[in-house]
């Protein structure tokens, strides 16, 4: 599962990155070390563009609330619960099957969080959690895999500013190995090679679920784990200093040597 993850990096440096050419940003969102569900966040995505000829898709950056609400949904509440999509039932289930289909993103971040129990407990007896930051070893950015929805709110009027609501949910796989230590999934990442397709919403429905399998899970792309302070499980604090690592010691389950992967 990826609930928590830092998205610190400027919107000009994401559109160098990901070769963005249609910006679509009203303003720019504020670094965030400590991204929770319903924030808003970068997206990374391929439409159409009504600024230029043709129906050639354009790659833009967007900002949109984490926590993907289906269409058809009758609130938005649904959100929170929908903040990751199965990567072995994402073609079927109601609530992504048609985001999959043809609104496919990518999720640009830091790294990302996970709790890892350790051998401590907590007054009640219950495994005591160290959180860890999961992030490329070498300092580029997590392209994680993503769906996204427009919600057209049924409260707003046809002329209201704000009547439709762009969500997004990371996709995810199992974990193995090492990160499974830590927890049983982990999000898929697009690396460069495979952004044109996965973006590309005329990707025909035959080859996306070919595409799918080509999307590489978190722990096969050079990732570091290390603890980091548990200021980061209270979603009011955020700070570069949630992503500084903490001294490993035996009770964290590490292997000593400065990394689980």
């Amino acid at each position: 599962m990826c609930g928590r993850y830092a998205s610190s990096r400027s919107p000009e440096d994401l559109a160098e990155e990901f070769e963005v050419l249609d910006p679509r940003l009203e303003r720019a969102l504020p670094p965030s070390w400590n991204v929770a569900p319903t924030d808003e966040v970068y997206a990374v995505m391929e439409r159409a563009s009504r600024d230029r000829d043709g129906d050639e898709p354009v790659r833009q950056l967007r900002a949109l609330r984490w926590g993907l609400v289906p269409s058809w949904a009758k609130d938005a509440s649904i959100g929170s619960r929908m903040i990751n999509a199965r990567m072995e039932t994402v073609a079927e289930k109601p609530a992504f099957r048609r985001a999959f289909a043809a609104r496919r993103c990518i999720l640009p971040a830091d790294g990302y969080f996970e709790w890892y129990e350790t051998q401590q407990r907590t007054a009640r007896g219950k495994p005591r959690k160290q959180p860890f930051f999961i992030t490329p070893g070498d300092g580029s950015s997590l392209a994680m895999a993503g769906l996204y929805e427009i919600w057209r709110d049924p409260a707003k009027p046809e002329d209201a500013d704000d009547r439709f609501r762009w969500t997004c949910t990371v996709l995810t796989t199992e974990a193995t190995d090492d990160l499974g230590r830590i927890h049983d999934r982990m999000p898929l990442l697009v690396e460069p090679e495979r952004r044109q397709a996965w973006l590309d919403p005329r990707t025909p429905a035959d080859d996306l679920p070919g595409l799918l399998q080509q999307l590489r899970p978190a722990q096969q792309t050079g990732l570091t784990a290390y603890p980091v302070s548990t200021a980061v499980g209270n979603v009011a604090n955020n700070g570069p200093e949630l992503v500084e690592p903490i001294p490993f010691s035996d009770e964290t389950g590490d292997d000593g040597q400065g990394t689980l992967l």
